[in-house]
């Protein structure tokens, strides 16, 4: 996983009224949940929407008045109408204990399928997966270069070492349907197949004369 620096100060105060002065003064309060302990403190607003506007999911190294924490963001409360980040919830992260986080899904190669015509779809942008820190990687990369009209690849085609995914085994991820004007790749396939054996198998001979 990609990582990222945080610095905070601790919240002597927590409530609605410290929680609002702390946003007025341009930061936005958190809470880091660890072995049995919480800590209250509060981060600059730039600092954390460089995390949390970000498609990439980070293993935040928090500095909280000098002590140096590893965490992932386990939740975030957000403005009903401001694109602005209210609360954030931290969970630290141990060097044994599998943690839970959404990995943002990533395709590479050129469908044959697209290729004919085919019209991609790509059902699922993060796969909810479960593992230690060090074994998860940045992203699920995915081929999706042999996906012909018609062919789909599920959860239970990602293969990732070490890391357990928890979304349904049969749920398709991404998946290449027939558009109006596409051609089936696959029956062009047959056809080329059927014209060979035709080919092989004629009797297209000059009868003998008598």
């Amino acid at each position: 996983m990609k990582t990222a620096q945080l610095s905070g100060s601790v919240r002597t105060n927590v409530g609605k009224k410290d929680a609002a002065a702390v946003r007025l003064a341009g930061n936005v309060p958190c809470v880091l949940y660890g072995q049995g302990e919480q800590t209250h403190f509060a981060v600059k607003d730039l600092d954390i929407e460089k995390i949390v506007f970000s498609p990439e999911v980070y293993l935040v190294n928090l500095d909280i008045a000098g002590k140096t924490t590893q965490a992932i963001i386990r939740e975030i409360q957000q403005h009903p109408v401001k694109d602005r980040v209210m609360h954030v919830d931290f969970q630290e992260v141990g060097d044994k204990k599998a943690i839970t986080v959404g990995l943002p899904v990533r395709l590479t190669g050129k469908s044959k399928g697209v290729l004919n015509g085919g019209r991609l779809l790509q059902v699922f942008r993060r796969l909810k997966v479960s593992g230690l820190a060090k074994d998860l990687p940045e992203a699920v990369m995915l081929d999706i270069s042999d996906l012909k009209i018609g062919m789909a690849l599920r959860v239970k085609d990602v293969k990732l070492d070490g890391v357990t995914i928890l979304d349904a085994a049969n749920a398709v991820v991404v998946s290449v349907s027939r558009a109006r004007n596409s051609v089936m790749d696959e029956a062009a396939e047959d056809d080329d197949d059927d014209t060979a054996t035709t080919a092989e198998g004629s009797t297209d001979e000059t009868p003998a004369e008598a």
